[in-house]
């Protein structure tokens, strides 16, 4: 049990990165609208953020510092700050959204608007964020997000037709009256998904909050090659779902209460239940991510205290910083936008500065001043120059898809 619980890190990163609000709904409505046909962009996403993730915590491990604070030292105050905006700007979008999401998992099992309850959501995920030691959060939203494995017992009890499945994801094209532009727009939002910034922040400030040294490596690992995968799979389950149900009917999803429809089919209402719940342990675990990570970055880059291993009044700007940021993505949540466009939004923000991330990190995990004998080796220096061929084409493609396409529709 004491393993297992030190790979909850690594749950808690993958599920807020791989299974919050837009991802629940992104990857339904891939399903519904494309079947199978897009689940190679998670895979290759999976593996992507495996290769940086691994190189964050090894970096974490052996140096004692996150990476944020070491691409500054390392890149100077200019690129670090160039990060610092981009980085910050998608993590507080996501956090609204993720706000939005918590609300809207609560308006699913109680009818109440969301709206109303997004102040309490915002309110109760401080009181969290400020009160609550970092491994029992990882621990309680990490393994309560695990209830969304519902999805796949749901696609085993749904008439599945597996044959089908199987010719959709290896034929990676546009079916029926979908066109190149939107199977391309959906690919690039899917990949940004995986390769969110602040997860690989989030993950190596969690490394050194948890102290791991150079002792931890294996466990580190672990987090990656267990963590990572998982919230993939359940990526596919929510895809795989959907292209049962939706895609024969050619149907097009718009909330959350469709993505869940599935379960409610296979497993009736006890079904519903269990996925309403990993519905809110997803969305308040990736709000908890994102608020945690908008803290890290802006007080790393100033040099601030920061962190849950210390007390608030020892970390004050740290905890300053997080507060703002919830207030910040609450108030984009009062212009009435819907949390599952925000958080589409925020995933071509965030392909867009994939690569002021990315490339950071390819660095610094090759600098042997802070690595020493840890530093890449041929194989994690060949998957990292791939991936940051495939982040730069990403990015590019990014706006003028969204423009093209008008968002996917």
């Amino acid at each position: 049990m004491k393993k297992f619980l030190a790979i909850t890190l690594g749950i808690l990163t993958a599920i807020g990165g791989f299974v919050d609000i837009g991802d629940m709904v992104a990857n339904s409505e891939a399903g519904s609208r494309f079947g199978m046909s897009l689940a190679w962009v998670v895979l290759v996403g999976v593996l992507g953020i495996c290769v940086y993730a691994e190189m964050a915590g090894r970096v974490a491990a052996v140096s004692g510092r996150p990476v944020f604070d070491l691409v500054r030292e390392r890149l100077g105050p200019r690129v670090g700050l160039l990060n610092l905006a981009g980085s910050y700007l998608v993590t507080v979008l996501t956090l609204g959204a993720e706000i939005g999401g918590v609300a809207l998992a609560v308006q699913l099992a109680t009818s109440v608007h969301y709206l109303l309850v997004v102040p309490v959501a915002a309110f109760v995920c401080w009181v969290v964020l400020w009160r609550v030691r970092f491994e029992t959060m990882e621990r309680v939203f990490g393994l309560l997000g695990l209830t969304l494995v519902v999805f796949v017992v749901a696609l085993l009890k749904l008439p599945t037709d597996w044959a089908q499945l199987w010719d959709q994801a290896r034929t990676p094209a546009p079916a029926g009256q979908e066109n190149w532009g939107t199977y391309a727009f959906a690919g690039v939002a899917l990949f940004a998904a995986a390769m969110t910034p602040y997860e690989v922040f989030f993950f190596s400030s969690g490394g050194v909050e948890e102290r791991w040294t150079t002792r931890d490596l294996n466990v580190s690992r672990a987090n990656v090659f267990v963590g990572f995968p998982l919230g993939g799979l359940l990526s596919l389950a929510l895809m795989a779902t959907a292209a049962v149900v939706y895609h024969p009917l050619d149907m097009r999803l718009e909330d959350l209460g469709q993505t869940a429809l599935p379960v409610a089919m296979a497993l009736g209402k006890l079904g519903l239940a269990v996925a309403i719940l990993g519905f809110f342990a997803a969305t308040f675990g990736a709000a908890l991510e994102t608020g945690l990570s908008a803290g890290y970055t802006v007080a790393q880059y100033f040099g601030w205290s920061w962190g849950k291993r210390l007390r608030p009044r020892d970390a004050a700007r740290f905890h300053v910083v997080v507060l703002v940021s919830v207030l910040l993505g609450t108030a984009a949540l009062a212009t009435t936008i819907d949390p599952v466009l925000l958080t589409e939004t925020t995933l071509v923000l965030s392909a867009v500065v994939l690569p002021l991330t990315y490339l950071p990190i390819l660095v610094v995990a090759n600098d042997r001043q802070y690595l020493g004998e840890h530093v890449n080796g041929r194989l994690g220096n060949t998957l990292g120059v791939l991936y940051l061929g495939v982040i730069l084409v990403v990015a590019a493609a990014a706006i003028p898809l969204t423009i093209m396409t008008g968002m996917g529709g």
